[in-house]
C-alpha cells in the first residue's frame, strides 16, 4: 500500500513538474505537423546584427512573394493556416520578427517600427527578393505601413489586418487599461493570461488546456522582455504623417470586435491612403487571419487578384 501510495505522489508531482512542458511539445508538435502538410519549410537566415527564424514556402522562382508580419507578442506560427492558400503561387516567408519567437530577444536591442522595418529589408535582401507583397497584423501592419511608406520601391501591395500604428478616435478596452496604468500583454499568472486571451479574438479557435496553459507559462517567462519591446514598439513615430507618403494598392481588412486597438482607426487609415479598399468584418476581433484564415485569405487574394501588375497565373486560385 505505501508503495503504491509513493508511485501515485511521484507521479502526481511529475505531472505537475512538467506540465507546461508536455504543452510545449504537444504545442511544437502541431506546429511542425501543420507547416509540413502547407508546404512550408523553416529557414534560419542570418542577417546583419542576428538570425531570423522564417517559415517559407511556395515557388522560389515565382515571380510574385508575400511577406507575412506577425503582431507584438505573437510569432509566425499564427500565419500558418492562412499561408497555406498561398504557397502554390507565391513564395511566401513568414519571419519572427526581432524579440520575438526563434528570432529571439537581446536585451537594449532596439525594437522601435523603423529599426524593425529595417531589418525586413535585409532580410529580403538575404532572401535575394527584390519586391514583395507586405501583409501584417497588429504590431506587424504597422512595420508594414512603415515599409510602404519609407521603401516603396520594394513593395508591390500593402495589407494590413487590425494594425498599429495610429491613435484610435475611440479608446479600446486595451487603451483604457493601459490609461490605469495596468498592460494585459505582461502576464503574472495562468487567469491573467485567460483574460487576456480572450481579449485577442471574439472567437478564438479551440486549444487544448494544457497548451493553452504552457503559453501563459512562455508569457510569465518573457515579461520582462515584452515590457522591453513594447516601450520600444509604442515610442515609435506616428504613421499618420506618413500615411500620404504610401503609394502602393493597399486592403485594410479590421475585426468589428477587435478589443486591443479600436476598430475607429478605420477613419484615420482610409483618410490617410488614397489607394485603399476597406473591410469591417462583422463577428471578428483582432486576428482574422487566426479567428477566420479561409475567409481572410479569400479576401487577400480577391485583392491580389484586382491588381493590375498581377498576371493571369498569379490570380489562379489553388
Amino acid at each position: 500500500m505505501l508503495l503504491l501510495v509513493v508511485a501515485i505522489a511521484v507521479f502526481a508531482a511529475w505531472s505537475w513538474l512538467s506540465y507546461p512542458a508536455i504543452g510545449y511539445w504537444l504545442y511544437d508538435l502541431s506546429v511542425a505537423v501543420e507547416a509540413k502538410l502547407y508546404k512550408l519549410h523553416k529557414i534560419v537566415v542570418p542577417i546583419a546584427e542576428m538570425t531570423v527564424s522564417t517559415w517559407q514556402g511556395g515557388p522560389y522562382e515565382a515571380s510574385s512573394n508575400v511577406l507575412m508580419l506577425h503582431g507584438f507578442s505573437a510569432d509566425k506560427n499564427l500565419w500558418l493556416r492562412f499561408a497555406r492558400h498561398f504557397v502554390g503561387n507565391y513564395r511566401v516567408i513568414i519571419p519572427d520578427i526581432a524579440g520575438h519567437g526563434e528570432t529571439g530577444f537581446k536585451a537594449g536591442g532596439g525594437y522601435d517600427i523603423p529599426l524593425q522595418a529595417k531589418r525586413m529589408i535585409q532580410l529580403l535582401d538575404v532572401c535575394g527578393v527584390d519586391k514583395v507583397h507586405v501583409i501584417g497584423n497588429s504590431m506587424g501592419g504597422y512595420i508594414a505601413a512603415w515599409l510602404a511608406a519609407n521603401y516603396p520601391e520594394r513593395i508591390a501591395s500593402l495589407a494590413l489586418f487590425d494594425p498599429a500604428g495610429v491613435t484610435a478616435p475611440e479608446p479600446s478596452d486595451l487603451e483604457r487599461h493601459l490609461a490605469r496604468g495596468h498592460n494585459p500583454f505582461l502576464i503574472h499568472s495562468r487567469e491573467e493570461f485567460k483574460y487576456f486571451y480572450g481579449m485577442t479574438m471574439a472567437e478564438p479557435p479551440w486549444v487544448p488546456r494544457v497548451v493553452l496553459d504552457a503559453v501563459a507559462h512562455r508569457y510569465q517567462q518573457s515579461r520582462d522582455e515584452l515590457e522591453e519591446i513594447f516601450r520600444d514598439f509604442r515610442a515609435s513615430p506616428p504613421m499618420e504623417p506618413r500615411l500620404p507618403a504610401i503609394k502602393a494598392p493597399a486592403l485594410l481588412l479590421w475585426g468589428r470586435k477587435d478589443r486591443l486597438i479600436d476598430v475607429s482607426s478605420v477613419a484615420i487609415w482610409s483618410k490617410g491612403l488614397a489607394d485603399l479598399r476597406v473591410e469591417i468584418w462583422e463577428g471578428i476581433g483582432h486576428m482574422p487571419m487566426l479567428e477566420a484564415p479561409a475567409g481572410s485569405a479569400r479576401l487577400y487574394r480577391e485583392f491580389l487578384a484586382s491588381l493590375r501588375s498581377e498576371s493571369p497565373q498569379d490570380q489562379r486560385l489553388h
